[in-house]
């Protein structure tokens, strides 16, 4: 029995348990009136039964995609949430994978974790979309094994330059929140440029079927 999806329950629960307003810095260096803890909500019972939800039903109209996975460790419980739900969504078959900031050190010297093979479809996902990096990292790694990224998931886009980062890529990008469906203006579009002079800081570090548009050309 296939389980339910539930956008507003989920936007509710990012509002009351991820979402925190004042004054941030964030790792670009740039300064935000607010913050989105998404772990918050990944890490839960309830956060995982709807993001799991989520993601099945962001795939499916993509029959073909066979695994799913990011960059550690934001999309660490949005996999484990996802295949633990796929059965029921008629997709038992269905894979994960794990793709690691750098390659290991010893071993195999893997830089993907997880029973991905070439030629693979496969979907990328992420918790909060911000500039598109953390995703885009996955989606090389997985490129690099012969794969091919038919979409990139996240639980919530800031609405930072995600969005045309994968279309400069020609990647499908969906999102299941944006930030202004938490009732909260996004910041101007991140550009590298903008905070070059400024020295490193590090801060805080991101839901129902949601279509993103793709800007004209």
């Amino acid at each position: 029995m296939e389980v339910g999806y539930d956008q507003a329950q989920l936007i509710a629960l990012l509002q009351r348990e991820a979402l925190r307003k004042g004054t941030f810095t964030l790792a670009s260096g740039r300064t935000s009136h607010y913050y989105v803890d998404g772990r918050k909500v990944t890490l839960s019972a309830q956060g995982a039964l709807l993001i799991g939800a989520g993601v099945l039903d962001l795939l499916a109209d993509l029959p073909e995609v066979a695994a799913v996975g990011g960059l550690t460790m934001g999309a660490d419980p949005i996999v484990g949430a996802t295949l633990a739900l796929a059965p029921a969504w008629g997709r038992s078959d269905l894979r994960g994978f794990l793709v690691r900031k750098e390659a290991k050190g010893h071993g195999t010297g893997k830089l993907v974790e997880g029973p991905l093979e070439e030629g693979m479809t496969v979907a990328i996902v992420e918790d909060v979309a911000t500039t598109g990096g953390s995703a885009l990292k996955a989606v090389e790694a997985v490129e690099a094994m012969g794969c091919t990224v038919a979409r990139v998931i996240a639980v919530l886009d800031r609405l930072e330059g995600a969005l045309e980062a994968f279309t400069a890529r020609k990647l499908d990008f969906r999102a299941l929140t944006t930030i202004r469906d938490l009732g909260v203006e996004p910041l101007e579009p991140y550009h590298p440029g903008d905070v070059d002079a400024l020295p490193p800081l590090q801060g805080p570090g991101g839901l129902g079927r949601r279509a993103l548009e793709t800007p004209p050309a």
